[in-house]
C-alpha cells in the first residue's frame, strides 16, 4: 500500500500529539504510542496498492504549489473497524482548497493500482486519526475524557508518501534545484 499524506506544521503537530497523550493517559488506545519511527499526525489524501511510475514528480510539483494549507479541525468522526469496534478521528473541514487538492492528487493517481475506495473523491472523509480500534466502552471513555471537543485551526506545511511494504516515507512537495 502507498499513501499520499499532508503533515502538520509544528504547532498543529503538538496539539494533535497532546490530544493523543491525553487519551492514552486516560486509558484509551490512542495513537500516542505507535512505535513506527515515522509515525506522526497526518491527513491521508490517497491510498493505493501502487502509484503510477511518474506520480512522484507530478505530486512534488502539485504539493509544492498547494502548501502550506490552513485547515480547521472540528468534531469527531467514528469509523467502523472489525466487529463492534470503532476508530475515532478528528474531522477536517473539507474546504474548497482542500477538496481541489484532493481531486488533483487523484488526477495524478488516475492509473494507480487498486485505489482504496474510501479515499477517492466523493467518498473521502478528511480526518486526523486519534485512536486505534475501540470497544463501545472505550468510545464512551474517549468522549468523557474529551468533554466538549474543541475546534482547532492549523496548517499542513509538508507532504509525504508512505509505502507499507518497505515501511519507508519519502517527502513530497519538493522541487529539484
Amino acid at each position: 500500500m502507498q499513501t499520499v499524506e499532508l503533515l502538520c506544521d509544528p504547532p498543529l503537530d503538538r496539539a494533535v500529539r497532546a490530544l493523543w497523550r491525553r487519551l492514552a493517559d486516560g486509558g484509551v488506545d490512542s495513537l500516542a504510542d505507535n512505535p513506527h519511527p515515522g509515525h506522526r499526525p497526518h491527513l491521508t489524501l490517497a491510498v493505493c496498492a501502487r502509484m503510477p511510475a511518474d506520480a512522484g514528480e507530478r505530486l512534488d510539483e502539485l504539493l509544492a504549489d498547494a502548501l502550506p494549507l490552513t485547515v480547521r479541525l472540528t468534531g469527531l468522526l467514528s469509523f467502523a473497524a472489525r466487529s463492534r469496534r470503532r476508530v475515532l478521528s478528528w474531522s477536517v473541514v473539507p474546504t474548497l482548497d482542500l477538496l481541489r487538492l484532493h481531486h488533483r492528487v487523484w488526477e495524478v493517481l488516475e492509473h494507480a493500482e487498486a485505489p482504496d475506495p474510501h479515499y477517492v473523491p466523493g467518498r473521502w472523509s478528511p480526518h486526523l486519526g486519534l485512536t486505534r480500534r475501540l470497544t463501545p466502552d472505550a468510545v464512551t471513555l474517549t468522549h468523557t475524557l474529551l468533554g466538549r471537543h474543541p475546534d482547532l485551526t492549523g496548517t499542513f506545511d509538508t507532504a509525504r508518501t508512505f509505502d507499507s511494504d518497505t515501511q519507508q516515507t519519502r517527502p513530497l512537495g519538493t522541487r529539484a534545484a
